[in-house]
């Protein structure tokens, strides 16, 4: 990563892979958890149900100036774009960001996910959002989850052999969502194409 920052990561062959289904088509999710001074970014690979972790990480800015904003902001975009050329992802999913009590945190949050966001569209990739609180309820089962629930039951989704870092954690949290939303809409679109067919055969149309 150029500048100042740098990109830590869990390599996937630390982690048991999980089972993966043949004829199903697998979709790689990379999960974002924006921060100033750290990003966190956790890949998964979607198959049918089975979910397999590929890597994560972060993306650290601590090692520029407090108050150089622009070199932090630079430092993402090309840490994540790092992160892109490597594991090569289907679709992006970043956290949504929400005003907080402290206006200046809320704005500087606001700009390393800009910088993300950029990163991502820049690459070409479809960019889908989630809250943290539908993270939490669709990882944890509610949405008051604290980051350690989180950590946790992202482990046992996954099958790590240990917990992942609270960044990580997220983002690997917001690709499991996204991994978990799209199979639901499948299976609705499946649903609805099937009864569809079903309703040509009986009227003594051919569907091809």
């Amino acid at each position: 990563v150029l500048r100042s920052g740098h990109v830590r990561r869990h390599p996937a062959s630390a982690c048991r892979p999980g089972r993966t289904c043949p004829g199903l088509v697998s979709m790689k999710v990379l999960g974002i958890d924006p921060g100033l001074r750290c990003t966190g970014f956790g890949l998964i690979e979607a198959q049918g149900h089975q979910l397999r972790y590929v890597a994560s990480g972060t993306i650290s800015t601590a090692d520029a100036p407090a108050g150089d904003l622009p070199t932090r902001i630079g430092t993402l975009f090309s840490g994540l774009g790092e992160v892109i050329q490597r594991y090569q992802p289907d679709v992006a999913v970043v956290e949504v960001v929400f005003v907080n009590v402290n206006p200046q945190a809320t704005l500087k949050l606001g700009q390393a996910r800009g910088a993300c966001l950029c990163a991502l569209t820049h690459a070409g990739l479809a960019v889908h959002e989630y809250t943290a609180l539908q993270m939490k309820q669709a990882v944890a089962g509610h949405g008051k989850a604290a980051k350690a629930q989180v950590q946790e039951m992202v482990r046992r989704l996954l099958n790590l052999p240990g917990l992942p870092g609270p960044d990580a954690a997220d983002a690997l949290g917001l690709a499991i969502t996204h991994a978990q939303a799209h199979r639901t809409v499948s299976r609705m679109v499946e649903a609805d194409t099937t009864r569809t067919r079903q309703g040509l055969y009986r009227q003594g149309r051919v569907v091809r």
